[in-house]
């Protein structure tokens, strides 16, 4: 089967989520293109939209109607040659709005799962749960008779373990998209000792025509991009109730979150990266990965008593920031959660007495916006870590502390067989999670 013909019908499952609205845009723009080759004329291409909740469902397509106007005002060069035997078509408007048609016309939103049953081709966007992942997808492979390949955005369930659960026999594989899908460049692709090669290389092939960059990861729970992160939350948890011998945990979580923003360089705090991820996936995560690391401890307190509390972040369905660890208004960090009071504490109540203990930044410092796109960054990096560890302020200590355990976490992917190796590791974190250099680095030697 060539690579169109396993295009013509395809369903996404979660499509009305997060991760699957992504991927049902980006799949969605692809198969139309096939279908607007000229070899393809004639030919349906069907795209199933699954989800269970018709409220979503509802505003799937406006969101992806207008995502798809964005990209055809991006190639109207490309749109007229496509459309050149189309006389009625003679304004760029006129053309966009029929790419546009020709787009929304592959997509057919329900919530019936049956109709997965005819797919060649499933991508599962569920909840982070294996058991609803094996029991989606062993439902729709008894009853489909085509021998459907299986693409899941597991970013931490052992691939091996949906493979021999639901008896797929080589027919599923990780496709790890970064949030959001629609933008971000990077996915991990996880495969099992029996994954069937033709379904790897459709996989890169796809992920070409998408623009994406493939990083591949071992089957170890939690992959490259989560098996960093996640210890790496938990250093920031830990530090921080460090901190509280001395500080409020308001005040705690205020200094690591600029630790981890400012004095390491990165688009966000550790803390307000939870919050984005959300409490409660990064607690389910954890519990997902935590029975295969015997050898670790992938556990938090912190996050069981903020769950408890229902303190949860993560996103609303406009994309705005929950609060979570860290309270947010127009989008901006402005207070952190208490939980002896159960309330917030607003970050002008101590943000300057904290500022002053942690002390000023080293000589060199520039701020992740400033810095991320300049070519001599390994340059302003050195010099500005060599400044770091000639102080002996309270900031440089913690930073350089936070950066030698993200370093460790790096090699130790890598010393037990997640990573290939540290180009890997730091090509997740520059790639999925934005960061100005790699954990696995010289700076911090």
């Amino acid at each position: 089967m060539t690579y169109d013909e396993k295009l013509q019908n395809v369903s996404v499952l979660g499509a009305a989520g997060k991760m699957g609205s992504g991927i049902l845009l980006l799949t969605a723009v692809e198969m139309c293109n096939l279908s607007l080759k000229p070899e393809n004329k004639g030919t349906t291409f069907v795209l199933n939209a699954i989800d269970l909740s018709d409220e979503g469902l509802a505003g799937l397509l406006p969101y992806i109607r207008i995502q798809v106007r964005k990209i055809a005002e991006k190639k109207t060069v490309w749109l007229r040659e496509v459309y050149e035997d189309r006389t009625d078509l003679i304004e760029n408007g006129e053309i966009i709005d029929q790419y546009i048609f020709d787009v929304m016309n592959i997509i057919r939103p329900t919530t019936a799962m049956e109709v997965a049953y005819r797919s060649g081709l499933v991508f599962e966007a569920v909840s982070e749960n294996p058991d609803l992942k094996v029991k989606i997808l062993s439902q729709i492979d008894k009853n489909n008779p085509n021998t459907p390949w299986y693409f899941t955005n597991t970013s931490s369930v052992p691939i091996h373990l949906i493979e021999e659960k639901a008896n797929l026999k080589g027919r599923v594989l990780g496709f790890h998209f970064y949030n959001p899908p629609a933008v971000q460049k990077l996915v991990e692709l996880i495969t099992t000792k029996n994954t069937d090669p033709i379904m790897v290389d459709f996989a890169y092939a796809y992920s070409k025509h998408l623009g994406k960059i493939i990083v591949p990861s071992n089957d170890i729970a939690g992959f490259i991009g989560n098996g960093h992160f996640m210890r790496d939350g938990l250093y920031g948890i830990n530090e921080a109730k460090a901190l509280t011998e001395k500080y409020s945990w308001p005040e705690a979580v205020y200094m690591i979150n600029k630790i981890t923003q400012d004095f390491l360089v990165r688009p966000m705090g550790i803390f307000q990266l939870m919050d984005y991820v959300g409490v409660d996936v990064m607690k389910f995560i954890l519990n997902v990965m935590d029975p295969y690391m015997p050898d670790e401890d992938l556990h938090s307190d912190m996050l069981d008593q903020f769950i408890e509390m229902e303190i949860k972040g993560g996103q609303m369905s406009s994309g705005a920031q929950k609060d979570g660890f860290l309270k947010y208004e127009r989008g901006k960090a402005v207070a952190a959660f208490d939980p002896a009071t159960k309330s917030y504490v607003n970050f002008a109540d101590f943000a300057e007495k904290c500022d002053t203990d942690l002390g000023a930044m080293p000589d060199g410092y520039l701020p992740w916006k400033a810095v991320i796109r300049k070519k001599n960054k390994d340059e302003i990096f050195t010099n500005f870590f060599t400044n770091m560890k000639a102080m002996e302020s309270l900031g440089a200590s913690l930073g350089l502390k936070y950066g030698a355990r993200s370093n460790a976490i790096g090699k130790k992917l890598v010393a037990d067989g997640v990573a290939a190796n540290t180009n890997d590791v730091n090509t997740v974190m520059f790639t999925g999670f934005f960061h100005a250099f790699g954990p696995v680095n010289n700076y911090f030697d």
